[in-house]
């Protein structure tokens, strides 16, 4: 039974002209409003990965839950579809279980907040926005256990609730949420400065309506979002070719031993509308590595790859959703049965853009980007420290941005590019530990025409016994590069004892001791190289060197030869290019070692085991 919308002003709307600067204008504002909802919350939020990383989404959506400006695409049309209670004015909806909204957020540490809008007793628009918890109960602390094999052990799951009801609160139920949280005050600042970033977005959607009125309002949005799929269909229709074309990826482990998952995905055009199918996905993983993807939101993953790609002036909207088909098997990676484990969705969720990027550039490799878009490095660590007090971090770390066909990748930074760091005199404030080294990797990133960027080296001394947990990915399968452009490094992790012992950690591991004294080595993966290495120009290299980016034994992997004193030996360069030429990888992408030879040398490579080949692969192999 579908949402019932309690409105007294059943009048219809009429469709109107409008003109191009008041379109203009009602676009800018939108967009504006977009942006004072991330201040808002940023300012108000208290867990750093929130207020300092800027781990939350927003959007503003139409009448019917299409969004209109936001991130990550609109949930609510899919929301609206399976809730079957009232939305009244003054209501403000809660909910985290990824299970109760197909997966609009995707594990329980996301908090999503959707607010209906509406002027003169009329349903005008919503705004939304879910930020991710620091902590929501569950077996470990930060709520992301590697070991878990079913949702219930993952924290508290909200079904959608209301925390206003015809705009009075409901402190009985969030009492009973906050009691399960490691960290209440956190949670509880976190979830009222989305609400507040919410309330902005109702307060300008009506500032709107009333300086232009609500026909026009509505009439503006619908040309927005008419304009984007007008734009879109063009862009299928030019770059997307009826010949399927398909690309896999793999995510390294599951954190239990097994190993690697394959996500897979075959794209061609058909009647106007570009097919996604993701048949030959490995079967869900019985760890939380599973990524219950909601549908429409990968259609705005596909969206913003066309978009940045081919036009970056389109305004992200969600007027192009039926131009997408998109097919999940049920039962995979992709969409796993209840009650399956979701918390460390990250990795695949990383890897789907790693797939997007690559399926898209097929038909013309001069578009492509390499990998490096690859997971999001998380590090927890908690205790309680010599007040007696208790002390929980929730980090995001970066990788390399893949080399792109109009420039380097970025240094120390992946996944999402709108996120930022947490500072380093942050964290040594509040937390016990201090930072002794933060630094680029030298030669991490893959070499090429346009160089991958480095991966980060960050050394955490902690100053307090605690636990730590770390999820990351791209330990066993390198990021590739494309057109010649060489596979970036891949990560590791490490602690130094205070006894000096060395132990290498796994990629996904939770409830590691550590001591006063320890020391972890958290080195991050790089972006793969784009083009022939051998075309980078020499100069730029040589001042790479100086800058401390690549090393000189690194030079080498572009055919550059670079003395002790940082200059470019020109005579030895041309004669070593010339040497090189034939060695250049020629396919368009350059994975490195196949899976076998991985195997064969993980151990002496990377210091783990290699992962055991899930008994599903074994069959089909």
């Amino acid at each position: 039974m579908a949402a019932t919308i309690k409105q007294k002003n059943t009048k219809a709307f009429n469709s109107i002209d409008v003109d191009p600067i008041t379109l203009d204008l009602i676009e800018n504002a939108l967009k504006n409003a977009r942006e004072e909802m991330d201040a808002t919350l940023f300012r108000t939020a208290m867990s750093p990965g929130i207020r300092e990383q800027g781990d939350a989404f927003p959007l503003i959506a139409d009448h019917t839950g299409l969004m209109l400006a936001g991130q990550f695409g609109s949930f609510i049309q899919g929301f609206l579809q399976n809730y079957d209670g009232e939305i009244e004015e003054g209501d403000v909806i809660w909910l985290s279980d990824p299970y109760m909204c197909d997966g609009a957020v995707s594990h329980a540490n996301d908090w999503l907040v959707m607010m209906p809008v509406f002027v003169d007793d009329r349903l005008m628009g919503w705004g939304a926005m879910f930020g991710h918890m620091t902590d929501v109960g569950g077996m470990v602390p930060g709520s992301l256990p590697t070991n878990a094999v079913s949702i219930f052990q993952e924290g508290i799951r909200i079904p959608p609730v209301k925390l206003f009801k015809k705009g009075v609160k409901n402190d009985d139920i969030l009492k009973i949420v906050l009691h399960q949280c490691r960290m209440p005050d956190w949670a509880g600042a976190d979830l009222n400065a989305i609400v507040a970033a919410c309330r902005m977005a109702e307060r300008r959607v009506v500032e709107m309506i009333e300086r232009f009125g609500a026909d026009t309002y509505i009439s503006a949005t619908d040309k927005l979002l008419a304009r984007n799929k007008r734009a879109m269909a063009h862009l299928i229709e030019t770059s997307i070719g009826e010949e399927p074309v398909s690309f896999e990826d793999f995510v390294c482990d599951d954190g239990r031993g097994f190993g690697p998952y394959k996500i897979k995905c075959t794209m061609w055009r058909e009647g106007g509308k570009v097919i996604l199918d993701w048949e030959g996905t490995d079967p869900q993983s019985e760890s939380s590595i599973n990524f219950l993807l909601n549908e429409n939101m990968l259609k705005m993953f596909f969206g913003i790859y066309m978009i940045m790609v081919f036009d970056p002036q389109i305004l992200f909207n969600d007027g192009f959703y039926d131009l997408v088909d998109v097919r999940i098997p049920d039962g995979s990676l992709l969409k796993p049965k209840f009650p399956a484990a979701l918390s460390c969705r990250t990795h695949a969720l990383g890897r789907i853009f790693d797939v997007l990027g690559a399926l898209l550039g097929q038909r013309a490799p001069e578009f492509l980007s390499a990998a490096g878009f690859s997971s999001s490095p998380h590090l927890m660590y908690s205790g309680t420290d010599k007040n007696d007090e208790w002390f929980q971090l929730f980090q995001i770390g970066f990788g390399g941005i893949p080399g792109r066909p109009f420039g380097d990748g970025s240094d120390g930074h992946s996944l999402w590019p709108g996120f930022t760091n947490v500072p380093n005199e942050f964290l040594e404030a509040y937390f016990p530990l201090r930072i002794e080294r933060y630094e680029s990797i030298p030669d991490s990133g893959g070499a090429g025409l346009f160089r991958g960027g480095n991966g980060i080296s960050i050394h955490y001394r902690f100053l307090e016994k605690g636990t730590i947990a770390i999820h990351d990915d791209r330990w066993f399968i390198y990021p590739w590069g494309v057109n010649g452009g060489t596979p970036g490094m891949r990560s590791r992790k490490m602690i130094v004892r205070a006894d000096g012992k060395e132990e290498v950690l796994p990629s996904k591991c939770d409830d590691i001791t550590v001591n006063s004294g320890d020391l972890l080595i958290y080195n991050t993966w790089g972006g793969g190289g784009w083009g022939n290495p051998l075309e980078r120009d020499p100069e730029l290299v040589g001042l790479e060197v100086k800058q401390g980016l690549i090393s000189n034994k690194g030079a080498k992997r572009f055919g550059v030869v670079v003395s002790k004193s940082g200059a470019v030996d020109a005579k030895a360069t041309e004669k070593l290019r010339a040497d090189m030429s034939d060695s250049i990888c020629t396919d368009v992408f350059n994975y490195g070692p196949d899976l076998k030879t991985l195997r064969k040398n993980c151990k002496k490579e990377t210091g783990l085991d290699a992962p055991i080949q899930p008994v599903w692969d074994k069959k089909t192999a």
